[in-house]
């Protein structure tokens, strides 16, 4: 990894806001104050193209990420990107307009966005958005990825040990579980011990943690 790429990586851990205003001179500006504050930017001159390079561009380095949007563009205005773009794996949107009704504020955060600013702003309110939206989008990775090492412990369970937990975690005690699962109790605190030590937990409490974060449902 060269020097330059250590550089942007470190951007990039800080946070990526991905700019899109057909105002070159907004554009521009608000690139250069973001990263003045050291983090990485990526500009686009409307939401088409935004969205024609969107699912072909993988950020070069890892880190947490926002869009800054202008509500007013042609073609595709702020609101109209932000419908397209629900239900899709997006990072939080910041909208902003020098020229908005009070429904598109409305209509804005009914769909999702994490802030609105009103041009002309200043830089203390562009910062505050901008680490806000950077914030949230870094707890939705952090949930992801417990996920993800939650689904890969349970995967490592046998069945009969995957039931047995799941029923401890429901609160059930192990002569209750002997009883719905019609197995001999030495064999249920086996199970269970086992699962314990695969999911690598000590407690129950910290079993009821774990059962909301692998979505077990009852």
């Amino acid at each position: 990894m060269t020097v330059d790429d250590e550089i942007l990586a470190a951007r990039y851990a800080r946070g990526c806001v991905v700019l899109i205003d057909d105002d070159a001179e907004v554009l521009s500006a608000l690139s250069a104050r973001l990263m003045f504050e050291g983090y990485a930017v990526e500009t686009f001159a409307s939401a088409r193209h935004y969205l024609a390079a969107r699912d072909l561009h993988e950020p070069k380095f890892p880190g947490p990420s926002c869009l800054l949007c202008d509500l007013r563009m042609p073609e595709i205005d702020g609101l109209a990107l932000q419908r397209q773009l629900q239900g899709r794996d997006v990072p939080p949107m910041v909208l902003m307009s020098g020229q908005s009704l009070p429904q598109d504020v409305v209509s804005a955060f009914h769909g999702g966005a994490i802030d609105f600013l009103i041009k002309p702003f200043d830089a203390a309110d562009l910062l505050l958005a901008v680490a806000k939206a950077l914030s949230t989008n870094a707890a939705q990775h952090t949930a992801a990825q417990r996920q993800l090492d939650a689904a890969a412990l349970v995967a490592s369970l046998t069945d009969k040990e995957l039931q047995v937990i799941r029923l401890v975690a429901q609160g059930k005690t192990n002569p209750q579980i002997m009883l719905s699962l019609q197995i001999a109790l030495r064999t249920v605190k086996l199970h269970r011990q086992r699962a314990m030590e695969k999911l690598r937990l000590d407690s129950v409490a910290a079993l009821g943690r774990f059962g909301l974060e692998a979505g077990w449902r009852g």
